[in-house]
């Protein structure tokens, strides 16, 4: 049986070794094959390491290393872990919403917390100072995504138009309707319009109605052309702006079958 001194080297120089090949995830069982020990002494070690903050654990059985650069962080940053994270567990995702946003350059204020949407619910992430949200995302495969780099590898992004129509649908986890109007200005330019309505298929039709008025309210009507014609179609019947506010004296929006009923104010 190795010295208590000995495994505390041999962890160290375990995660040296990954860092050097480039790996800055492990699972747990891999460290205990790694370092031949039992499972304890093992689990004593790691825990060592990680008050040292030279890794963390943002999943049961699931660590990370952490570089020099990352260790006031107390963990790697979201980006750099999920993509691993989630192959290790078998699961589609892609990073959306505010975090989608500040990929595409349109993040009006840095996001508190990295989104990423999933097909099922599970808990959120808190890993040092590192704040991962989980979004349940129906037809979460149909939804078009794109890969950007990170410093650790690829992660999967909601395109600019996924981005758009995610916004309006979850409006409540981007800040309301004011803040996706903003974003909105600043994502437009990137929007192709029918791609826009390839995307708009994949979610609730109300969600294009609205998407499709806000572009509009922030000067990005040409962006939405393709998406009226698309609503004019599949809309059934009119919808609220705000879901859940008041309707009484709501104007309507014909061309978006809507019912305007809360004032705008983006900041543009």
């Amino acid at each position: 049986m190795k010295s208590e001194s000995e495994q505390r080297l041999h962890a160290r120089d375990y995660i040296a070794s990954l860092a050097a090949t480039g790996r800055y995830h492990f699972a747990s069982k891999d460290a205990r094959g790694a370092l031949g020990v039992s499972a304890a002494a093992s689990k004593l070690a790691l825990s060592r390491l990680a008050r040292q903050k030279m890794i963390a654990s943002p999943a049961r059985g699931f660590y990370v290393v952490i570089p020099p650069e990352y260790r006031s962080l107390g963990c790697l940053p979201a980006d750099q872990f999920i993509p691993a994270l989630m192959k290790r567990q078998g699961q589609s995702y892609y990073a959306g919403l505010l975090s989608a946003a500040q990929y595409h350059g349109a993040a009006h204020h840095r996001p508190q917390e990295f989104q990423v949407l999933l097909a099922k619910a599970r808990r959120p992430i808190h890993c040092g100072q590192v704040r991962v949200a989980f979004i349940v995302r129906k037809r979460l495969q149909d939804v078009p995504v794109q890969s950007f780099n990170t410093p650790r590898g690829t992660i999967l992004v909601s395109t600019p138009e996924a981005t758009a129509v995610d916004l309006v649908g979850y409006h409540h986890h981007a800040g309301g309707l004011d803040q996706v109007a903003t974003i909105l200005s600043e994502l437009a330019e990137q929007i192709d319009p029918q791609k826009l309505v390839n995307a708009a298929r994949t979610a609730p039709v109300p969600w294009a109605q609205r998407l499709g008025y806000l572009l509009e309210h922030v000067s990005a009507a040409e962006k939405a052309a393709a998406l009226k014609t698309f609503v004019k179609d599949a809309a059934r019947e009119a919808v609220p702006l705000l879901p859940g506010a008041n309707k009484e004296d709501a104007r309507r929006d014909t061309a978006w079958k809507l019912l305007i009923n809360t004032d705008l104010e983006p900041e543009l």
